[in-house]
């Protein structure tokens, strides 16, 4: 993007905008908590509403493949809409599908709920952390990006183990139902506290979209983000069932053990942020090996509360700074279309949530756990391979 269009693009004063920065991170928290909770509350929500576990986590994939299949065409159809009023209507639909999800009596309805998410979901994540790029000067786009994708982190260290505990206390049907009204809350306060955010030169189109594929950089960061998150989520959708069966954790036990997974979570995406803010390929390298030997790790370890605890610490290490890695290596790789380039890093993103969550229920109930995640091991490996230098150009330094 050149100078000028910068100029246009970015409010005027980007120094008073940390709390619009802020409020995007509440989104991007208030998105991936909706989007994951089913983790937290699989086993009483499939009980419930009688199906099987991994029927019941197909309900995260049907999230991830709409999210994926629209998250790219968000800046097309929105036009020259103002960014601002488009992120309050996304959190007003968020509140809508999640009241749907907590009033379901049926897979039908549960996947209705969770198809409006999956909207709400790839409208947030297209358009808030290149909105958030604008929003500070070039020297502190790291630390923003951080921020925002800090959201997902927090999302596993508070909304989803807190949803998970409000589900064990008081049904799962409540942790939605709360979800919806803290969305509701969400959309005042981006109304707030957000500026007016017009169109971003380089927004997507179907053209823009081919010529992104093919820059080099795009494509290998494509690629490894796709491996990495397959290989996390299906093995992390199931990770309820995984530590009931393998350690006999059951209730706030499960809470812990997430919570200990999120607080790690946290502390990588920080790290990592500020690390591939200058090396982004061998950041998301060290994370994928992390990744590998944790999945590796959980079935013959984790068969005890302190085994499994320290697999999480190693596992939210791991999984933490990828969000914030994939984005900086969008932005670095086509710097001057970040809006088109982020909207198809994230449809890639949740697809790849799609496709492991997916791929996780099949093993699951075919084959079983010791399976899943040796598999899961194994698509996280190549994605090792995949990041070994002399691959995807200037960008993935």
């Amino acid at each position: 993007m050149s100078t000028m269009s910068e100029s246009r693009a970015r409010p005027a004063d980007p120094t008073d905008r940390w709390p619009a920065i802020v409020v995007l991170a509440l989104a991007t928290f208030m998105v991936v908590t909706s989007e994951m909770l089913p983790v937290g509350v699989l086993t009483p929500m499939s009980e419930g509403l009688s199906i099987s576990p991994g029927t019941a986590g197909f309900s995260l994939a049907i999230t991830g493949v709409v999210a994926a299949f629209a998250a790219p065409f968000v800046p097309r159809a929105i036009g020259g809409l103002d960014r601002r009023g488009v992120l309050v209507a996304a959190a007003l639909v968020l509140a809508t599908g999640n009241l749907i999800t907590a009033a379901a009596q049926s897979f039908a309805v549960l996947a209705l709920g969770r198809i409006i998410v999956g909207f709400a979901m790839a409208t947030v994540w297209a358009l808030a952390v290149a909105s958030a790029t604008r929003l500070v000067r070039a020297d502190r786009v790291g630390l923003a990006v951080s921020t925002v994708t800090g959201g997902v982190a927090v999302a596993s260290v508070l909304g989803v183990p807190f949803g998970t505990f409000l589900g064990d206390i008081a049904g799962w049907r409540s942790a939605f139902g709360a979800l919806a009204l803290a969305a509701v809350v969400l959309a005042a306060g981006l109304a707030a506290l957000l500026p007016p955010l017009a169109r971003q030169h380089g927004a997507g189109t179907t053209g823009n979209f081919r010529s992104l594929l093919a820059i080099p950089a795009v494509r290998w960061g494509l690629i490894a983000v796709i491996l990495v998150v397959s290989a996390h989520f299906a093995a992390y959708t199931y990770v309820r069932p995984a530590l009931e069966t393998l350690s006999g954790v059951h209730g706030s036990g499960i809470s812990l053990l997430l919570l200990v997974y999120g607080v790690f979570g946290i502390v990588a995406n920080f790290a990592a942020g500020a690390a591939a803010a200058r090396w982004v390929r061998p950041t998301l390298l060290v994370l994928a090996i992390g990744m590998t030997g944790a999945l590796l790790a959980l079935p013959a370890v984790g068969k005890a509360p302190f085994g499994a605890g320290a697999v999480l610490v190693l596992w939210g290490l791991s999984y933490g700074g990828v969000s914030v890695c994939a984005t900086l290596w969008a932005v670095q790789a086509a710097p001057d279309r970040r809006e088109a380039v982020t909207g198809l890093f994230v449809g890639a993103f949740t697809g790849s949530i799609a496709l492991g969550s997916f791929l996780g229920g099949v093993v699951l109930d075919g084959a079983g756990l010791s399976v899943l995640f040796w598999g899961a091991a194994g698509a996280a490996a190549v994605a090792v391979l995949t990041l070994i230098p002399g691959r995807g150009g200037v960008a993935a330094r």
